[in-house]
């Protein structure tokens, strides 16, 4: 009898833990499989947010190879794809980047010089592009010295650096201003402009900056060169450079209507010429990727990014 029961207690007490073992290891399941549900969701959400905006859709930008361009063009190109637009950035020459948006081939492009600069283009290509707007305001172009020079007006140019103008790609706003300049002005009517690249001509005024010597270049700003040398615009007499200029967005007509959210974003880009000098140092002169230094520029300037991407739903 006593074994009976003694049995009987042996057999309730092992009951009793494999009830207690059971509750415990639901409990962990049911804890473990909660857990993995929520992080489930929380990522399905977070992906879904993600990709809520662009939703994977492919948008073209153009730009001319131009530091200034370079640096604006990756920055909004990145914010763009942080709201999950398929991105490409495409460099071309400057004609082709305003008939290119003009014709639906790209998307848009935050590049156009107004309104002296560009003006032949935007003559012909104004109407078949939707004009958004400056995004910086200030901008400028001109002769570029060294402030070591003693010249300071182009009516006081005759004869240095064997009387040519170091330009940058034919074809330029600032080259066809020159090449005007040589023509307007009397003093100037045996020079000539020298065309080659934007970084061929920065790369030829620091070497003539290391060495002392004069040199005359086509120039602009917003441009890194001015944070990093001490220049001077040549004063314009006959004003063929212009005043103040916008660098100015457009986009091609409909895309509005196809990408409502990247085209607020396109429309809402505006920032000032310490922000996209500071992108162009990063670039040329720190050597950073492009993508690399917008991303940097971007994660420091959340509250800019929040301006351009106001009412995106």
């Amino acid at each position: 009898m006593l074994k009976t029961w003694k049995s009987l207690g042996l057999m309730a007490v092992l009951a009793l833990v494999l009830v207690l073992a059971a509750c415990g290891g639901s409990d962990d399941e049911d804890t473990t499989e909660d857990t993995g549900s929520d992080e489930g969701t929380t990522e399905e959400t977070n992906d879904e947010e993600a990709a809520a905006v662009g939703e994977g859709k492919e948008i073209e930008l153009v730009y001319v190879n131009w530091d200034t361009e370079i640096a604006s063009t990756h920055v909004v190109g990145e914010v763009l794809k942080n709201l999950g637009y398929d991105v490409t950035l495409t460099s071309i020459q400057n004609a082709a980047m305003w008939e290119a948006v003009a014709t639906g081939e790209a998307d848009g492009m935050v590049a156009a010089w107004l309104p002296a600069t560009h003006e032949s283009q935007f003559s012909e290509f104004g109407e078949e592009v939707v004009q958004l707007g400056p995004n910086l305001e200030g901008a400028k172009i001109g002769l570029v010295v060294p402030s070591y020079m003693e010249a300071n007006s182009i009516e006081d140019l005759a004869d240095q650096v064997d009387q040519t103008i170091t330009g940058i790609e034919a074809g330029a706003g600032v080259v066809g201003a020159a090449e005007t300049a040589v023509e307007k002005y009397e003093n100037l009517a045996d020079w000539n402009v020298q065309t080659s690249s934007s970084g061929a001509m920065t790369t030829a005024l620091g070497e003539a900056i290391d060495n002392e010597e004069n040199i005359i270049v086509t120039g602009w700003n917003p441009h890194w060169m001015f944070s990093e040398y001490d220049l001077k615009y040549l004063e314009d007499p006959k004003g063929v450079f212009g005043e103040a200029e916008t660098i100015e967005t457009m986009v091609r007509q409909g895309l509005e209507e196809d990408m409502p959210n990247a085209y607020k974003v396109l429309d809402q880009f505006a920032w000032t010429e310490e922000d996209i000098n500071s992108v162009m140092v990063d670039v040329i002169i720190n050597e950073q990727d492009p993508e690399e230094a917008a991303a940097t520029w971007i994660e420091e300037n959340q509250d800019k990014v929040a301006e351009w991407t106001k009412g995106v739903e």
